[in-house]
């Protein structure tokens, strides 16, 4: 048995100063509207809010993809965004779309299979998941047509297989649009 690991939590700073609510145009309150979390606006949402036009674009997209009704599920679409975050090296979004994973699935053994390196303790479908994921976020994307045939034997539809794409790609974007806008702390670190 592997030992568990536990998901330390990350805050996001930002290099440009994030709009502030007080101050916010009625654009940017408005954009700031298709925002899909619960709990608050983020710094990043605030960053990306400079330009409430593509914040809004960008976000109806994400959501569009990360919260589609239907489709795979919702822990095989984190699944296939940490993979992208890992590859991409973005810490935060892999932290965070770690711990939903977790949620979703309401066990750590994947998170705690793939901290240890053994992906090869994941299901079929796991791990034909992970696989493609990664191969697709490399760059060059490493994908072959044996990665699609692994995810077809796994229960994959071509539909679903089009969804998981979707969900690396706008991946691919939105870890590479944080890099340059900030970077990620222990939770409590401040800048």
């Amino acid at each position: 048995m592997l030992p568990r690991i536990r998901i330390r939590p990350l805050q996001w700073v930002s290099y440009l100063e994030p709009v502030r609510l007080e101050d916010a145009s009625a654009a940017q309150l408005e954009a700031m509207k298709v925002t899909p979390s619960s709990t608050r606006i983020s710094p990043y949402v605030r960053t990306l809010a400079h330009d409430p036009e593509s914040y809004r674009a960008r976000t109806e997209l994400f959501n569009a993809i990360m919260y589609a009704k239907d489709g795979i599920p919702r822990a095989e679409r984190e699944l296939g965004a940490l993979a992208a975050s890992v590859v991409n090296g973005c810490r935060y979004c892999a932290m965070i779309h770690g711990r939903r994973l977790a949620e979703l699935m309401k066990s750590d053994a994947v998170i705690t299979a793939l901290w240890h390196g053994r992906p090869n303790l994941l299901s079929a479908r796991e791990q034909a998941i992970w696989a493609f994921s990664c191969a697709l976020s490399r760059t060059p994307p490493a994908a072959t047509g044996a990665h699609v045939s692994a995810l077809r034997r796994a229960g994959l539809s071509d539909g679903d297989i089009l969804d998981l794409i979707h969900v690396i790609a706008i991946f691919g974007w939105a870890n590479r649009l944080m890099h340059p806008l900030g970077h990620a702390v222990p939770a409590g670190a401040g800048s």
